[in-house]
């Protein structure tokens, strides 16, 4: 019969039944998710919804200046680079993107999204036509691309749409081709105030599409010590420093060793 740390070995090689809050969250934590999933990633939502959240992003990123922060966050891990070349996973609305092409005046930027609409979207609008942005659409968890050719991998306010499974993946797929990973997402707080944050959350959910996906992002969410299982569940050698979090969004930016 196994015993207790048998046990506890397993599940922790288990990646895809971790929770939310890490192997070690507390059993209100574990009650604080769920597999129900965002209108984004829904295939039986209209578009025109998925626009309406998306927008609503967009809107309270350039009211809050989030865009900013975050293009300003990534700028700064490549400042010593002459010639930045940055990969954007999840863009959405590629306000980011936008943002790093404004900001630095060599910078190449990869503009991509999993969605073929917001693909779309996005190359018909003017970073389509901006000489150093190229715009694709891309998974992920499997990243169409060389190792080590871009200087960072930037993935913003997407990270927790993916299982356990998919986020290991893209820890190991944007330390392969980037030699920095930068993900910034909603922050996990303690479960007490997790809880009082949903419930000022919850009253606009069934009539607000960007609170309903909202509140779901917020029941997916990462804490750092699942974070932290998800680059060693990737590979051992990934180094990841965190910042940020419960009332700012949480930065995770992690770097393993390419071959030359």
């Amino acid at each position: 019969m196994m015993d207790y740390m048998g046990r506890r070995q397993a599940d922790m090689t288990d990646i895809d039944r971790m929770p939310r809050g890490g192997f070690d969250a507390s059993c209100l934590d574990r009650l604080l998710q769920t597999n129900r999933l965002e209108y984004l990633d829904r295939d039986d939502v209209d578009d025109h919804v998925k626009r309406q959240v998306v927008s609503a992003l967009d809107w309270t990123g350039r009211v809050f200046g989030n865009h900013q922060r975050f293009a300003h966050t990534a700028l700064e891990l490549v400042a010593a680079v002459p010639d930045p070349k940055i990969l954007e996973l999840g863009a959405g609305h590629g306000a980011v993107s936008r943002l790093i092409l404004d900001d630095h005046p060599t910078a190449e930027v990869t503009v991509t999204d999993l969605n073929p609409e917001s693909v779309a979207r996005i190359a018909a609008g003017d970073l389509g036509t901006r000489p150093r942005a190229t715009v694709r659409q891309m998974d992920a968890t499997a990243i169409d691309a060389p190792d080590a050719s871009f200087d960072l991998v930037l993935f913003a306010l997407s990270f927790h749409h993916l299982s356990p499974g998919q986020a290991a993946r893209v820890f190991a797929e944007g330390t392969r081709v980037g030699r920095q990973l930068l993900i910034i997402d909603l922050p996990r707080p303690p479960a007490p105030l997790h809880v009082l944050r949903l419930a000022t959350m919850l009253p606009w959910a069934p009539v607000l599409p960007f609170v309903h996906d909202g509140v779901i992002s917020s029941l997916r969410c990462y804490s750092p010590s699942a974070l932290r299982a998800l680059a060693r569940h990737a590979d051992p050698s990934i180094d990841v420093k965190l910042r940020g979090g419960l009332t700012g969004p949480q930065i995770v930016v992690a770097r393993r060793t390419h071959p030359e």
